[in-house]
């Protein structure tokens, strides 16, 4: 009986535990990808993120001890202005003006949309995505750049909290 009560304890300190951890880690591998592709329509270039939702939701949780909604605009302006200042893109030594386009978000994954408006990405540019990095150390961010026509090549780059910035070719 009395190594009963005991197994019944450890189970409830496992358990406890267990869901005291914090969501940002409930899965092991923690990465964005983020598209860069040139749209001859508009002459504008294109950039896309995705991030894990529960990995973004856990950030600003932690940041602002609450709870977000992302189909709210205010909440929604919150994670713009930390996308702003976590990822940027510069050229000649000056910051290129990103402009927002929009947020996406469902159960899976959050999705934003920003464009560098008239104006393909430069060769040489360097971008700076620390992007969720700042919170979780694990964290890898996959930048895909497509070929543009100011010369810039098809490329990948990989940035951690280690690797925060890289010039393209």
């Amino acid at each position: 009986m009395k190594r009963r009560g005991v197994l019944k304890l450890a189970l409830c300190a496992a358990l406890l535990s267990a869901s005291a951890a914090p969501p940002a880690f409930a899965h092991n591998y923690h990465m964005g990808i983020t598209d860069i592709s040139y749209n001859a329509n508009t002459g504008s270039t294109e950039i896309v993120h995705t991030y894990t939702a529960h990995d973004v939701e856990a950030l600003l949780a932690n940041l602002y001890q609450r709870q977000f909604d992302l189909g709210q605009p205010e909440d929604q302006a919150v994670l713009r202005r930390y996308i702003e200042h976590q990822f940027t893109i510069s050229a000649g030594g000056k910051r290129l003006p990103l402009q927002w386009v929009g947020v996406q978000a469902d159960a899976a994954n959050i999705t934003i949309y920003q464009e560098l408006p008239q104006t393909a990405l430069p060769p040489g540019a360097v971008l700076r995505h620390v992007v969720l990095s700042d919170f979780i150390p694990g964290q890898l961010n996959t930048v895909n750049i497509a070929a543009a026509p100011s010369g810039l090549a098809a490329q990948s780059l990989t940035f951690s909290s280690s690797r925060p910035a890289q010039a393209i070719n």
